[in-house]
């Protein structure tokens, strides 16, 4: 099993990333890839994943957890690694794993490609999994913090942003502020600035 790869991004789609390693440039499938950086070495945690019909996909983390949390979802049956990325990207890692600890069907619900069933039944069958998934040792970030992500982009979705300016508002604060604490205004403030910037 390839475990982890250090490259570059060369070229960013939805879903999707050209990532050179060495000589080699692989597609890989991502969460978001506006979070990738281009022209810039990173490493990035990987998982491989054979479909009958499509043969090998190749799937890209830049965490160990997001790895983690996306074997754990697509680990339910009848869910594929498209919802497991959906997951990520709607809700991020903590947020999913406090979503199924809680059986929190509304917020599993926001996910693309997940109704009620379908969140219902993954946290029938993952609730079991959550405590020995966190005894592992897995860092999840504080719940606080990603619900208050979430929470932006509800809001910002309901001032009619498409998801893709979501994604680039967060991953732009996100980046901008790693190492600070913000509130959710001060969060808010800078997310509607960098769209006014957009326009």
């Amino acid at each position: 099993m390839i475990n982890a790869l250090t490259g570059i991004v060369q070229s960013r789609r939805k879903q999707a990333i050209t990532y050179a390693v060495g000589p080699i440039c692989l597609e890989l499938s991502v969460a978001d890839e506006s979070h990738f950086d281009l022209d810039k070495l990173c490493t990035l945690f990987t998982y491989l994943h054979w479909n009958q019909e499509q043969g090998p996909q190749l799937y890209g983390f830049k965490q160990e957890v997001d790895r983690a949390v996306f074997l754990l979802i697509i680990s339910c049956s009848g869910i594929g690694p498209r919802i497991g990325l959906a997951a990520l990207a709607d809700l991020g890692a903590s947020s999913c794993i406090y979503a199924i600890q809680n059986g929190d069907v509304r917020m599993l619900s926001k996910v693309s490609g997940i109704g009620a069933k379908k969140a219902e039944q993954m946290i029938v069958q993952l609730k079991h999994k959550i405590h020995d998934f966190l005894a592992s040792g897995v860092v999840i970030e504080e719940q606080q913090t990603q619900v208050d992500w979430q929470t932006i982009a509800d809001a910002l979705r309901a001032l009619n942003y498409s998801r893709n300016e979501i994604t680039q508002a967060i991953a732009f604060v996100r980046e901008k502020n790693q190492a600070t604490t913000l509130s959710f205004d001060q969060i808010l403030r800078q997310t509607l600035s960098f769209l006014s910037k957009q326009q």
